[in-house]
Formats: C-alpha cells, sequence, structure tokens
C-alpha cells in the first residue's frame, strides 16, 4: 500500500465536459474498432479509457492509445520501423497504403485526413512538428526499454517531456486559430506549455507507476527516477514529485501574468489556447481517476483515500506484438 499525493488540490481550472462528449465519442470509437487493430485483451483495455472533447481531438486520442500500445512492446529498431510507417501516413493522407502494410499506417493516415479538413495551417504545422518529435522521443525510450537504462531525474524529464506527448495533442485548442511562430515559439509561450507538460506527465506517471511497476516496466516512470537519483523510498519520491509539480503549478500561473502583447487578436487566441491546455492538465488528472486503465473500478475510492495497493509483479510475454500488444490486466 502507498499513498498517491493529491498534486491538483489548488489548480485553479475546474473539472469540465464537452457537452457533446458522448455522441462524438460513440462515432470515433466506431471508426476505430472498424480497423479491427487490436486483440481481444487490448480492445478491452481501450474500452476501459474515456476521451474528451469533439472528433479530432477524441480520434488523436485513440492514435496516441494504439501507438502507445504498439511500440510498448517493440524494441528500438521496430518502433523506428513502426514511427517511419506513421511519419509516412502523415506526409501522404490521400494516397493508399501499401497492400500488406501494419493497420496503423491506415489508422493514421485517416485520422489525419479527417483532421487536415478543419485544421488551420499553422495548427496543422505545428502538430507534425510535435507529434514527430514525440515519434523521435518513443524510439528513445525504446532503446532505454532494450538496455534496461534507469535516467536521472534531468535525462528522464528532457525524453519524458516529449514522451508524454502532451504539446502534440494540445494541437487540438489550435485548430481554428492562427498562431503565428512568432507567437507560439516565443520563449514566453513556450515555457507556459513546457510547464504543463510536466504537470501532465508528473500526474501520469504518479497515477501510472503501480501499473507500470506491476508489469516491469517503471524504468521510464519519474517515481523510478526519483528513487535512483536521491536514494529515496516510494514515498519519498512521490512526495518530491509532488513537491516540483507545485513549483511548476506556480511557474505557469506567474508566467501568465508576463506575457508580452501581440495585440487585440493574437492575445485573445493565445489566451484561448492557454486556458485549453490548463484544462487539458485538469482533464489528465480527472481521466486516471475515471478511466480504468490505472486504478481499474476503484478509481473513485482511491481518488479520495490515496491509498493504493501495490500490485505484485506480472509476467510479461515477449512475444506479444503488434496487433497482440500487451496491456496489463492488472486490476486491483
Amino acid at each position: 500500500m502507498f499513498y498517491l499525493p493529491n498534486t491538483m488540490a489548488n489548480w485553479p481550472w475546474p473539472r469540465r465536459i464537452n457537452p457533446f462528449f458522448e455522441e462524438v465519442k460513440a462515432e470515433s470509437d466506431e471508426w476505430f474498432r472498424s480497423f479491427n487493430a487490436l486483440s481481444p485483451k487490448s480492445l478491452k483495455a481501450f474500452e476501459k479509457c474515456d476521451f474528451e472533447h469533439l472528433r479530432v481531438a477524441c480520434d488523436l486520442m485513440i492514435v496516441y492509445f494504439i501507438v502507445d500500445e504498439y511500440t510498448d512492446v517493440e524494441d528500438a529498431n521496430r518502433t523506428a520501423e513502426i514511427v517511419n510507417v506513421i511519419i509516412d501516413a502523415l506526409n501522404n493522407p490521400y494516397r493508399p497504403r501499401p497492400e500488406g502494410e501494419m493497420i496503423l499506417g491506415e489508422v493514421i493516415r485517416q485520422f489525419w485526413s479527417r483532421a487536415i479538413q478543419s485544421a488551420s495551417p499553422t495548427a496543422q504545422r505545428h502538430f507534425l512538428d510535435d507529434y514527430i518529435t514525440y515519434l523521435r522521443a518513443v524510439i528513445v525510450e525504446a532503446g532505454d526499454r532494450d538496455k534496461g537504462v534507469t535516467r536521472d531525474i534531468q535525462g528522464y524529464l528532457s525524453i519524458r517531456r516529449q514522451t508524454v506527448g502532451a504539446q502534440s495533442a494540445f494541437a487540438i485548442f489550435e485548430l481554428d486559430l492562427n498562431l503565428v511562430d512568432e507567437v507560439y515559439y516565443h520563449p514566453a509561450v513556450t515555457e507556459l506549455i513546457d510547464c504543463v507538460a510536466e504537470l501532465i506527465l508528473i500526474d501520469n506517471d504518479l497515477a501510472s507507476y503501480n501499473r507500470e511497476q506491476g508489469a516491469g516496466d517503471e524504468n521510464h516512470n519519474l517515481v523510478t527516477a526519483i528513487m535512483f537519483e536521491l536514494s529515496l523510498d516510494r514515498s519519498g519520491a512521490m512526495s518530491w514529485a509532488a513537491a516540483y509539480h507545485a513549483e511548476m503549478e506556480a511557474r505557469f500561473i506567474s508566467g501568465l501574468l508576463k506575457l508580452p502583447s501581440w495585440g487585440p487578436t493574437l492575445d485573445a487566441q493565445i489566451k484561448e489556447y492557454l486556458n485549453g491546455i490548463a484544462n487539458w492538465a485538469r482533464a489528465n488528472y480527472c481521466w486516471s481517476y475515471e478511466g480504468q486503465r490505472y486504478f481499474g473500478n476503484r478509481g473513485g475510492e482511491i481518488e479520495k483515500t490515496r491509498l493504493v495497493p501495490l500490485l505484485s509483479k506480472a509476467r510479461r510475454d515477449p512475444k506479444m506484438r503488434e496487433k497482440d500488444v500487451v496491456v496489463a490486466d492488472l486490476w486491483l
């Protein structure tokens, strides 16, 4: 049993949900199931997850899920091959995929061909840049996994800021905006984006730690990095992570007050975007408990008590690949 800190107790953005969520999620789920891209066990895990916002956002969450499931069980070389398929599909959204190719290429092609119909040119470009950065980092993560690497805190954060996928996911708040590079890549804005990405990775790593250590895949987790570098036990590492979370919260809120002005139109757009990503930090936290990926059907109870029964180690099947991806069926 261990105690899970309540990191979002003082975050000013409350839980909200799009009123059209259920309707659009159903459409998105039906699209995904049509590919038959996961094994029954993985599909069961997918169905335990609830995704937020409208169609492109729902589809994007599915894309993140399936890419994570496929690459989590592969070595660096095979992960690089998968990444190349994804990038080619993104670069050629209207070209049929090669016969016999893994289904992921067609999933990505259909997702992106639909997304670009409603996304502004700047949003498309920023998404591609950020998503490909994420994919390249997934290859690095696979290499670490191959070698059994445990990184120190800063080394871990440097790769985790990318593998968490937050910045490319934030594209959903930019779809109808025209955030020119002068604004999007301004140091004051990138610092705020980095702050929220770190809030998300901290909360994700705290929530997923039990599942990952139970599956024997905890090396790519902030808790493990803290324990490794600072020689802390599990509880001490989680307390350290919670303090770092509070530091990032304060930095984000302070940074909002220091933004320069780019004129009324761009100021309104960047305010809308930053409000969206701040809400994402809350949404990520809520999903960790309201979905069943990390805590089974006890998420509500654990969110209240903060007490998590430590899972025993499960055997990992090295033969599981691609469609037969490994999903730790570890229910509390």
